[in-house]
């Protein structure tokens, strides 16, 4: 029987089983989000590279010894992000993602929120069944906007999914 382990912080010497990991699960968008959004590899080295720069902080499950899901976060002004979440396309629908979710959700004691592509239904029904909701439309662009770094396209194929820290949160 595989030993799962717990959920750890990634360190540099993860990298190269972060983007297998990363590339692997992105396989389920190939013809799902516009073809225009899709390129092979799904992240090149040169982009994890500056998104780990930009400040994601990324959490990885592991199964005798091998990092099988990684699952970032970043705190970006007043919310954290979680951002590109993924587990080994083997190794799905053990429960992993569900794990790494709830580690960087204790993690945080501000609003979370997550944009992913509108056309990943399955991503959209993970989040929800995790208690997020999806922002209108209105408010996603300017979420996207404000939080992001991102192109208008993606910003027009996205939605953002929201924790109940955004939507209880202070007004005034």
């Amino acid at each position: 029987m595989p030993q799962l382990e717990a959920v750890s912080a990634c360190a540099a010497a993860d990298f190269p089983a972060m983007l297998q990991v990363i590339n692997d699960a992105a396989q389920a968008y190939r013809g799902v989000i516009p073809d225009d959004c899709w390129h092979e590899p799904y992240m090149p080295g040169a982009e994890l590279e500056r998104e780990i720069a930009a400040g994601i902080r990324f959490a990885g499950y592991r199964e005798d010894g091998r990092l099988i899901a990684v699952m970032g976060s970043q705190r970006v002004k007043d919310v954290t992000l979680i951002r590109h979440a993924y587990v080994a396309s083997a190794a799905r629908r053990r429960g992993i993602g569900s794990a790494l979710l709830a580690h960087l959700r204790a993690a945080s004691t501000r609003p979370i929120l997550i944009g992913t592509w509108a056309a990943a239904g399955w991503a959209v029904r993970f989040y929800e069944k995790h208690g997020f909701r999806c922002v209108s439309g209105a408010e996603k662009t300017v979420l996207l906007r404000r939080y992001w770094t991102v192109s208008e396209r993606q910003i027009d194929t996205s939605v953002v999914l929201a924790d109940s820290g955004w939507f209880n949160r202070d007004q005034g």
